[in-house]
């Protein structure tokens, strides 16, 4: 099975990058990147990925899930979405791990654009601490719900 800690994790979410790397403060995470990559290839790693916790009703049993999970070589986890105090919103959003092949293609394939957000990080991060929350709203990226059929994301619903 691939460990945690070998997989490249995609955060589609700023507000869940900030949380994950303390606004570009944690030791370690101190530079945050902005990756785009293709429509095709996210939707080739949702298609090829597993829920990375086993789901009653998604999976025949964990013995199954455990398969599966072995030779995928995507994993989705759903975790809270943050607010600009990176607390936990009533909803989730998608974090989309990769190994194997699919971090091969993410590297040498899907990649369009890569981007220093650290600037942008501290600067919203820097509005949230003064207490001027409109300003550090308008300043988040645009994020907007990813746009697919129900039925192509129905093996990653937990």
């Amino acid at each position: 099975m691939v460990c945690e800690r070998d997989l490249t994790w995609i955060k589609p979410s700023f507000l869940r990058m900030m949380y994950r790397c303390g606004w570009g403060a944690k030791e370690g995470q101190e530079t945050v990147l902005a990756v785009e990559i293709s429509r095709d290839g996210f939707d080739w790693a949702l298609r090829n990925a597993c829920l990375s916790s086993y789901a009653r009703g998604v999976h025949a049993d964990r013995a199954a899930w455990q398969r599966q999970l072995k030779r995928a070589p995507a994993r989705v986890q759903w975790d809270p979405e943050r607010d600009l105090h990176l607390q936990p919103r009533p909803y989730r959003s998608l974090q989309l791990g990769l190994s194997g092949e699919a971090a091969r293609r993410y590297a040498d394939e899907w990649t369009v654009a890569i981007r220093d957000v650290t600037p942008l990080a501290h600067e919203i991060h820097a509005l949230v601490r003064s207490g001027d929350l409109d300003s550090a709203n308008r300043l988040l990226p645009h994020e907007a719900p990813y746009p697919v059929e129900d039925a192509f994301l129905a093996h990653l619903q937990g």
